[in-house]
């Protein structure tokens, strides 16, 4: 028997725009408006405003948070600085990754945004792990919106004045709409862009203000896969599991030169082995020839036609005009320009390792031209 869906605070404005649903992450969510294709190019030239609000926000409050967190993380604490995100991965005992996260400090606590699908099982694992004196407080109470492309920021700015201030990967609390919101530059597309975590009871209001602005379209969850993976960035449950170390997956940037010293994070002692001596394994970027998409699940063969890996992520490329797809390969194939076979439906299809990302992120970093 299925599990119960939840619903978004936005469903039946979603429904009301045309939106088509479909089951993800255990809510009705919406794949497309206006086509998939047609929303992945408004995204890049334009704003997407994407509905995010299955994803988990947390609070985590008390004392002694730095070493709490550094106790379940691999993050660099210490120098994370007031209203900075940061990328970072919960990780089991084998320094598998049980899902990936963006953490933020800000003032006296951490906000942190987990995956939709995995958030749960995220704050049991963590609740489990937590010293007395410190409280986790899951914001079921909170909606999430995602604001994304190249005038992301002029149509935000009209509506919240001074979010043209922030940079990449950093966030504050802003008047939006009539109410409080904390709003961050960052993203899942590769584009600049913002999150926006803002009370449920608030965010069809808030959404409305925002697709009225004439860069803003809705936009479903077909392009948001599609940016993405243009983007090259992995999507937890397809490129990233428990099986996997941030080593095999190529997000060693999320192991900190602290951490990477000291250890003292679950799974240090392998990931710290891997550091030093490789894996056998790396996700890579692959441009296949020929129009046809390769997907999920194709693996990849030797000359004897040996399955050596799999393709975790594929699609067509909008802004390319052709095929791309993530996959792990053996480290002697990880190099960009070898070439490589996958099997998909008894079909062989050719490509090659290419660098991500495949699309160029385009995040207004500190220091930046405006």
């Amino acid at each position: 028997m299925s599990e119960p869906e939840n619903t978004l605070p936005l469903d039946q404005w979603h429904r009301g725009r045309g939106a088509r649903m479909v089951p993800f992450a255990g809510y009705q969510m919406p794949i497309q408006y206006d086509g998939i294709i047609a929303e992945h190019r408004w995204t890049r030239e334009s704003a997407g405003l994407f509905d995010v609000s299955h994803m988990g926000q947390i609070l985590l409050t008390g004392t002694g948070l730095d070493a709490a967190l550094e106790a379940l993380l691999p993050a660099d604490l210490s120098i994370l600085k007031d209203g900075r995100l940061r990328y970072s991965l919960l990780l089991n005992e084998h320094g598998g990754i049980i899902d990936d996260l963006m953490v933020t400090r800000r003032a006296d606590h951490f906000y942190m945004v987990v995956n939709g699908a995995t958030k749960l099982g995220d704050i049991a694992h963590i609740q489990e792990r937590l010293p007395d004196s410190v409280t986790l407080t899951h914001m079921t109470e909170q909606a999430l919106l995602a604001l994304q492309g190249p005038r992301a920021v002029e149509a935000l700015s009209r509506l919240a004045p001074g979010v043209e201030q922030l940079s990449f990967m950093t966030g504050g609390g802003f008047a939006l709409n009539g109410g409080d919101a904390w709003i961050s530059r960052s993203g899942y597309t590769g584009e600049d862009g913002f999150e926006i975590s803002v009370p449920a009871a608030q965010v069809a209001e808030v959404a409305e203000a925002l697709a009225s602005q004439p860069e803003v379209k809705p936009i479903g969850l077909g392009a948001r896969d599609s940016l993405r993976l243009e983007a090259g960035l992995p999507l937890y449950g397809h490129d990233l599991d428990e099986q996997t170390t941030p080593i095999e997956a190529d997000l060693g940037f999320a192991i900190s030169k602290r951490r990477r010293a000291e250890g003292g994070f679950p799974g240090a002692p392998r990931i710290q082995m891997e550091l030093e001596g490789g894996t056998i394994t790396r996700r890579v970027g692959l441009m296949i020839e020929g129009r046809q998409p390769v997907r999920e699940g194709a693996m990849v063969v030797d000359a004897e036609g040996n399955d050596v890996g799999r393709v975790t992520s594929g699609g067509f490329s909008p802004t390319l005009e052709a095929p791309i797809a993530m996959a792990y390969v053996p480290i002697a194939m990880a190099e960009p320009g070898t070439a490589v076979t996958l099997s998909q439906r008894a079909r062989l299809f050719q490509a090659k390792v290419a660098p991500t990302p495949f699309v160029p992120h385009r995040y207004q970093r500190k220091g930046a031209a405006q």
